[in-house]
């Protein structure tokens, strides 16, 4: 078997609109919404902005751990847009969850740690500059920012 390679995407700052939809208890845990409000990203192949396009349908799990499930948009420099979706899991200590009504007392959490790992996947254009996209799986590492979010997102090879 080989070993996990990876190539660096791009980072991204994702903005999050205040205060969140909060849905309430549900079947499997406790539902909100995260609309996205902006964002931009930046990385050695493609950059751009994140459009209020989308969120993420955070379920808050019975055991603890929170399960990200995200809808946006990516609009590259060079004016082409690029649907990302993706699933992830936020696993923190019973102290750390408790700051995470507090944006600044979120982004003072040092990312190390925390578990935020998400697996984004992509739909490009199939004629345009970024089709390379459609046929990536990636892994992101994401950290709680005052403004939302943010992610380190690689290709796996």
């Amino acid at each position: 078997m080989s070993t996990l390679e990876t190539e660096f995407l791009f980072e991204i700052d994702a903005e999050l609109r205040e205060p969140n939809l909060m849905i309430g208890a549900v079947p499997e845990g406790s539902r909100m919404i995260a609309h996205v409000e902006g964002g931009t990203f930046k990385g050695p192949r493609i950059k751009g902005t994140m459009p209020a396009s989308g969120g993420d349908w955070v379920l808050a799990r019975a055991d603890g751990s929170i399960k990200i499930d995200v809808r946006a948009a990516l609009t590259t420099d060079d004016g082409h847009n690029i649907y990302t979706y993706y699933g992830g899991r936020i696993v923190m200590t019973p102290e750390q969850m408790g700051a995470l009504g507090d944006r600044a007392a979120a982004e003072a959490l040092d990312p190390s740690t925390y578990y935020f790992r998400t697996n984004p996947l992509f739909e490009a254009a199939m004629d345009g500059p970024y089709a390379w996209l459609n046929h990536v799986v990636a892994v992101g590492i994401g950290r709680l920012t005052a403004k939302g979010v943010a992610y380190k997102v690689y290709a796996l090879k």
